[in-house]
């Protein structure tokens, strides 16, 4: 989901390879003075400081933020390495990365308030609430629209490559978004496929202000951002000057890094289009453990894999991946787009929750995430 061609105003390499992992190293070795340590083990903390500085190193990653949830609660955060090279800027558990498509587990959440409210039925036609997607052969819900089993392509799907056209492209509103992918066909009959799609998710948000009548930013930061006290997280509005925010890195096939190529997410903002610091994500998580957010039945609701009644078993559930990870059943969901990796996961019967959060693409963040989660867990 993200650009491995930089754009010709952005190709400008910062430093030789061998100069830009010397310069990372000894960042490392440097954590942000901004870190929270309430709780966590010093040994915890130290296995910690030891997989995101390997993990740094091996990838040529310029700047990492990470956090943990323990008890429920925030118990720690620390950025890592630097979130500007040009002005050696430190990156801080409070730098804003952009979420990629942590940013659906996010609008899942607002949907599922709407439901609980009863302002939204999971199970109507979407045309219910956003009149402006034009009816196709078979009704598509809200449900199957969280699950990815709406039949709605995703950018690969389209012939432009991973990242479609429309990207260096302002939209307004979320009715002119729809503009990219309306009038496709389905991929397959509503319900019977999965496909992951972030188009559904730009559906889902004109859903989202048809029920709540407003707008999805002030929908999801006065019912979801406010409540978890999560100050910084915003719509990634490419124009607007917005402070702590990272720069975007991207590591060609030499190994030499440049800025990322440009993204307006405008046409994506429910499905990727969210930027977050890893305190944020951890109030997010910390609020979902104590039922601030959902009450625990649709929290439940929301963590149930949708399974499609042909083809391959998901693991998807409503906007989050549900799997097993050392034994624990866990929830998350990964993001990756230019100049961006982010991993998050909770494991709710253990009341933990690891953020990872990284500002160069292709990177994998998932693998730290594991990694901090078995640390956490006191696994070899």
């Amino acid at each position: 989901m993200f650009s491995q061609k930089p754009s010709r105003l952005h190709r400008k390499s910062l430093r030789p390879f061998s100069f830009l992992l010397a310069a990372l190293l000894a960042a490392i070795s440097c954590v942000s003075a901004t870190a929270q340590d309430h709780t966590l083990s010093a040994e915890k903390r130290a296995q910690i400081e030891k997989v995101v500085s390997a993990f740094m190193a091996a990838n040529s990653v310029p700047g990492v933020s990470v956090a943990v949830v323990q008890g429920g609660q925030p118990v720690w955060s620390a950025g890592f390495g630097m979130s500007d090279l040009e002005d050696s800027a430190p990156a801080t558990s409070f730098t804003l990365y952009r979420l990629g498509s942590i940013s659906k587990s996010v609008t899942a959440v607002a949907i599922l308030q709407l439901y609980e409210r009863g302002k939204l039925d999971l199970d109507a036609p979407v045309q219910k609430y956003c009149p402006a997607f034009p009816q196709k052969d078979s009704p598509i819900t809200s449900r199957q629209l969280l699950a990815h089993l709406g039949g709605i392509r995703h950018y690969s799907d389209d012939g432009k490559g991973d990242v479609p056209a429309d990207s260096a492209r302002h939209f307004n509103t979320m009715e002119e978004s729809l503009q990219i992918f309306a009038s496709d066909p389905l991929l397959s009959k509503p319900g019977t496929q999965f496909h992951y799609s972030t188009y559904g998710y730009t559906l889902l948000g004109c859903v989202l202000e048809g029920a709540a009548s407003q707008k999805y930013v002030d929908f999801v930061r006065e019912n979801v951002f406010r409540p978890a006290a999560m100050d910084h997280t915003q719509a990634d509005d490419f124009f607007a000057v917005i402070p702590h925010r990272t720069r975007w890195y991207h590591k060609d096939k030499s190994g030499a890094v440049h800025n990322a190529g440009v993204l307006d997410s405008s046409y994506k903002i429910p499905g990727g289009g969210l930027i977050s610091s890893a305190d944020d994500i951890a109030k997010f998580e910390a609020a979902l453990l104590a039922d601030k957010l959902l009450k625990r039945s649709t929290r439940d609701l929301m963590w149930t894999v949708a399974q499609p009644t042909v083809g391959k078993a998901s693991h998807y559930a409503l906007g989050w991946f549900i799997t097993d990870k050392f034994g624990v059943r866990t929830a998350g969901h990964s993001g990756g787009q230019q100049g961006t990796d982010t991993d998050f996961l909770i494991a709710p019967d253990r009341g933990l929750g690891v953020v990872v959060l990284a500002n160069m693409d292709g990177v994998a963040t998932n693998q730290p995430a594991d990694e901090i989660l078995k640390i956490l867990l006191a696994l070899p």
